[in-house]
Formats: structure tokens, sequence, C-alpha cells
């Protein structure tokens, strides 16, 4: 057997187990279709935030914002789990437990008479949705490593974002159609076609000798094998900053456009807009990535995405919001830099770590997630008037993610990418 405990050479160079074939286009589909289910459940949501709140008495913007930040509770407490245990039985198995999960949480939502049973069922669906989010990234994992790695994830990453790019279009017209319970009913079938298709096309990666029985003692010993990395750990916490950050926006989204500049009916028109800039960088980095490789092009989008939140926080300091032109072109600028981040960050964590995958995109996964509940929910609440705050804490988390970067690099900035012929 090629791999023995937590071996990492053995298990890198295994020609049986670490092959880099090319993927299909079903493969990057249903990949990008397992994350693209964590996205309908948010941003399908946000046009019916209000009309949520009216029907289950909650009136309090601020604590409306909760129903899209708490889902990213579930989301990082459940890939704890579902990554140890796809370890031990398998990828396939656990992707089927996470829908089983999102369907009653589901039902909660549906029967939900107050805010608090709401959230309760918001977590739930984040906990169910954890396992194929998670398993997905496992999977590829399980398949390809270093630059081509990140090369995958950049294209399943750009194939995923056309989700929120129509998302809150298609939650609204539902919501005219059958109202905000039609969109959780939505949710729910496309969870089951996912999962069908799931069921019938894709093998299971993890072989049979590599299954590590599930245990306290290997989650801890996992857990260890994790933070002797260095750049694991630095990059999981920038995920958190920069998904903390960008929290805010897409928490206080339907208040800014449509409460602070009176754009309800353009407010989808908007957000896919905005959503179609990190499509786009992300799609480029597919393309990029094998040249200047993973680590230059993040750190640069780190760099750019600092500069620019802090250009406007100086810009507009103690000044009223600018007109929506000026706010869109910001953000465009911004939301360009995160597809060159996001992907990048999550395949340097997990390089040195594919020996341990499952629970490597698991424990890495929830130090991210749980990083970012506390940023957004903070930021978030100056996020009331004005839209100055959301710049603020978004360059605040940059400039901390470029120092760790910086900090705990295990390579020269800007160093030459040898993977690229």
């Amino acid at each position: 057997m090629c791999l023995d405990g937590f071996s990492y050479y053995s298990h890198y160079f295994c020609p049986m187990q670490r092959e880099n074939t090319k993927p299909n286009f079903e493969f990057i589909a249903m990949m990008a279709s397992l994350m693209s289910i964590v996205a309908l459940a948010i941003d399908a949501l946000l046009p019916a935030i209000a009309d949520i709140g009216i029907s289950i008495n909650s009136l309090d913007p601020t604590k409306n914002q909760l129903l899209v930040i708490m889902i990213f509770l579930g989301l990082g407490v459940g890939q704890l789990f579902f990554g140890p245990l796809s370890d031990s039985w398998g990828r396939k198995p656990i992707v089927y437990l996470g829908f089983g999960v999102f369907a009653v949480a589901s039902v909660i939502c549906l029967l939900a008479p107050n805010l608090e049973i709401m959230l309760i069922g918001r977590v739930l669906q984040g906990v169910g949705l954890s396992a194929p989010r998670t398993i997905s990234i496992s999977i590829i994992r399980d398949t390809f490593y270093g630059d081509y790695m990140a090369k995958i994830m950049s294209f399943v990453t750009a194939f995923f974002i056309l989700v929120p790019i129509v998302a809150p279009a298609f939650g609204k017209a539902v919501m005219g159609l059958l109202g905000w319970e039609g969109i959780f009913y939505v949710q729910l079938f496309f969870a089951l076609v996912i999962a069908l298709w799931f069921w019938r096309r894709q093998e299971e990666t993890l072989r049979p000798e590599f299954k590590v029985p599930f245990s306290m003692k290997v989650f801890l010993k996992g857990t260890k094998e994790i933070f002797r990395h260095k750049e694991t750990v630095s990059c999981t916490l920038i995920s958190g900053l920069i998904t903390g950050s960008f929290l805010v926006y897409l928490s206080s989204a339907q208040h800014v456009f449509e409460d602070l500049y009176g754009l309800a009916d353009s407010f989808p028109f908007i957000f896919a807009g905005l959503a179609i800039s990190i499509g786009f960088s992300t799609l480029m980095n597919g393309n990029l990535v094998m040249r200047f490789g993973m680590r230059n092009l993040s750190f640069a989008a780190l760099l750019a995405y600092t500069t620019v939140a802090f250009a406007y926080t100086f810009i507009f300091w103690n000044d009223a919001d600018p007109s929506i032109s000026v706010l869109l072109s910001f953000l465009s600028v911004l939301f360009l830099c995160l597809g060159f981040v996001w992907g990048n960050m999550r395949s340097i964590a997990m390089e040195p770590i594919g020996h341990i995958a499952g629970i490597g995109a698991a424990i890495t996964g929830f130090i991210s997630t749980i990083l970012s509940i506390p940023i957004s929910i903070f930021i978030g609440s100056f996020v009331e008037n004005t839209v100055w705050p959301l710049f603020a804490g978004l360059g605040v988390s940059g400039l901390l993610s470029v120092l760790l970067f910086v900090a705990f690099r295990t390579r020269p900035i800007f160093a030459k990418n040898h993977a690229y012929k």
C-alpha cells in the first residue's frame, strides 16, 4: 500500500492514487453543482428577506441579516464532522447524508413561526449543505494536485458563479409566483436532482485501502498534521478574513441597494452584475494560474483588493455615500480581485495535506468559516445608514491577509512558477 498513516510524501507521489488526469465537462459541472446548491440556498433568498421578516414578525433589517450569516455557521460546523467521516466511510455516502439533513432543515424553515426557529433551520441547512460543499473539494483533491488542482478549482468555481448571478432574479421570480415559501420548495427540487445525478454518474474517489477508521484519535492527529504546515494555516486564516468581509456585503446587499439606494427593482440585476466580476476573474485565474502560479496571482490580488478598499475608505471619509455608479465601480474591482483569491487560497492550503483530504478540507473550512462569522456580524452591525463601514472592514481584512501571506510564505514573493512549461 502506498499510504502509511499520515505519511505525506508516499501518498503525494503514489502513481495509483495521484493521477492528474484531464477532467471532462460533466465532472466540472457536477462538482460545481454540489457547491452551487449552497449559493442557491443563500442568494435566491436575498430578495425575500424583507418579506420573510414581515411574515415572522421580525422587522429589524440588521437582525434579518442573520438569515444569511447563520447558514455559514452551519457550513462551518457541519464540515468539521462530514469531512472526517468521508475519510472513513467514503465520499458518496456523506453527500447523501448531507442532502437528507438539508431536506429536514428546509421543512423547519417553511414551518418557522418566528426568527429564532427560522435561524435554527438555516443553521441546519448549512450543516446539511456542508457535506456536498466539502466533499466536492475532497473529490477534486483526491484526483488533482498543485497548480493543476488550482486550475480545476477555478473552472469549477467559475461554473459555480453562474448560480449567484441568476439566483436573486430567480428567487424574486419564484417569490412573485409562489411567495417566499416557493424558494425553499425550489431548493429542495434542485437538491434532489443533483443528488440523483451524483448517485448515477460519480464514482467513489476514496480507494478502500486509504480509508481511515473514524475516531477522535484520527481527528486529533489530523489536526496536528494540519498545524504542522504554516502556509496551510495562514491561507486558511486569510480565507476566513476575506470571506468574512465579503459576507458583510452579502448579508447587507438587500438593505444597501433597496433601502439606502432605493433600487428594489434593480437589485437582482445589480447583484448579478457584481457576481459576473467574480466569475470573470475566476475563469481568468483558471487560464493564468499554470503560467504565473497560484501564490503569485493570489498575492497580487490581495494587494489590489486592500488598496481599492482603503482608497474608498479615505476618499469618502465623513462624506455621504457616492452615486450608485461610483459604488458599483469600486465593488466591481474588489470582486474582480476575489476571483484570484478564493480558489487559490484553498488550493494552497490543501496542497500539503492531500493525504488527509477529507479531514483537511473539513478543518480548514471550519476555521475559515467560523472566523468569517464574527467578522461579518461585527462589521455588518455598522452598515445602517452608510456603506462606508463595509469598505473599512474590507480594507482591514485585506491588510491583515497581506501581512499573514508575507509572514508565513514558504516561497519568495513573486517567485518564478517552475511548474509552467
